[in-house]
């Protein structure tokens, strides 16, 4: 008990805290995400998007065509664009 009584005093007075594990130094190359090529596009919503893919036109079911990028960030597979 008085073992206790003792290691609980000792942690408790200013400067007994454990010492932090040193850390390991970061290398900043190697946590960087690898930069994809790709461009910039103004949707038909009025946003920018940035896609990976081509440009393409895409046949409409009432007629006519539209210009969409592809592989656009996000959970987005095809954005219409802004002609």
């Amino acid at each position: 008990m008085k073992t206790l009584a003792t290691l609980l005093l000792a942690l408790s007075l200013p400067g007994s805290k454990f010492a932090a594990a040193p850390r390991e130094p970061l290398n900043l190359l190697a946590t960087r995400q690898a930069r994809q090529p790709g461009m910039w596009h103004m949707a038909e919503n009025g946003h920018a998007v940035f896609c990976y893919g081509p440009v393409m036109l895409v046949k409409h079911p009432t007629g006519g065509f539209q210009h969409v990028a592809t592989f656009c960030r996000g959970d987005h597979p095809m954005v219409p664009l802004k002609d």
